[in-house]
């Protein structure tokens, strides 16, 4: 089981997998104001390869932008992408 952490400081945040204690999969994101997110980048290390780490993690941004009433923009590429296959998505999308 991923355990997705969180860490936002109002300017810019994160969500992030750990594997053996340090940052294995990661998305990033900065905030537009108050009503939107940018994901600027994701990165899946080896250790999480093949097991849909990044697309959790878009999940995961999504999730939070729902329970924040925000919409995201998704400029990084494996985010874009994600977005683009998933139509659920399209009411967090901006």
């Amino acid at each position: 089981m991923m355990e997705i952490l969180h860490k936002d400081d109002g300017k810019r945040g994160m969500f992030y997998i750990e594997a053996d204690g340090k940052p294995e999969g990661i998305i990033e994101y900065v905030w537009a104001g108050s009503q939107k997110l940018i994901i600027e980048h994701t990165e899946v290390g080896e250790k999480l390869k093949g097991q849909s780490a990044g697309k959790k993690l878009v999940n995961s941004v999504v999730e939070f932008a729902r329970e924040k009433h925000v919409k995201v923009q998704p400029l990084c590429t494996f985010a874009h992408a994600v977005f683009e296959k998933t139509p659920e998505y399209s009411d967090v999308r901006f």
